[in-house]
C-alpha cells in the first residue's frame, strides 16, 4: 500500500476514534451525572461501566488498528443504538445529532469492510503469521 493510503487510514482511524476516547474519559469524571442522564432516558445506569470500557478500549483498538473490524462493528452498533435512544427527539438539533451518529456508524462500517490498513497491528500480525511468498 502507498504511504499516502497508510497515512490517511491511520489519520482516519484516529479522528473517528478520538470522539469516543474523549467521551469515555469524560464519563469517568462525570460518572454520577452520566449515570443519572442514562437512567432518565430509560437506560440502566449499571451499564455505564460497559459503555466507558467500550468507548475507551474500542477507541484505542481502532487507533492502534487492533482487531479493527470487531471494534468498529461494536462501535457502529453502539453508536446507532445510542443515537436512537438519546437523540430520537423531533426537534431539529436532536435530528442533526442522530444523523451525526448515523454518519459515524457509516464510517465505522468502512473500517469493518476495509480493515485498518497497512500501518496497524492487524496488518503487522497478518505479515507475521502469513507464509512468505
Amino acid at each position: 500500500m502507498k504511504t499516502w493510503e497508510n497515512t490517511t487510514d491511520l489519520l482516519g482511524r484516529a479522528l473517528i476514534a478520538a470522539m469516543f476516547l474523549i467521551a469515555g474519559i469524560g464519563k469517568i469524571s462525570g460518572y454520577a451525572g452520566t449515570q443519572g442522564y442514562m437512567q432518565s432516558m430509560g437506560v440502566p445506569g449499571a451499564l455505564l461501566p460497559l459503555v466507558i470500557a467500550l468507548e475507551i478500549f474500542g477507541a484505542i483498538a481502532i487507533i492502534l488498528g487492533y482487531r479493527t473490524r470487531l471494534a468498529a462493528a461494536a462501535l457502529a452498533g453502539f453508536t446507532l443504538v445510542a443515537g436512537f435512544i438519546f437523540h430520537g427527539g423531533t426537534d431539529q438539533m436532536q435530528q442533526i445529532m442522530l444523523l451525526k451518529n448515523v454518519s459515524v456508524a457509516g464510517g465505522f462500517l468502512f473500517l469493518v469492510a476495509r480493515g485498518a490498513g497497512g500501518w496497524s497491528l492487524d496488518a503487522r500480525r497478518e505479515r507475521l503469521t502469513s507464509p512468505s511468498r
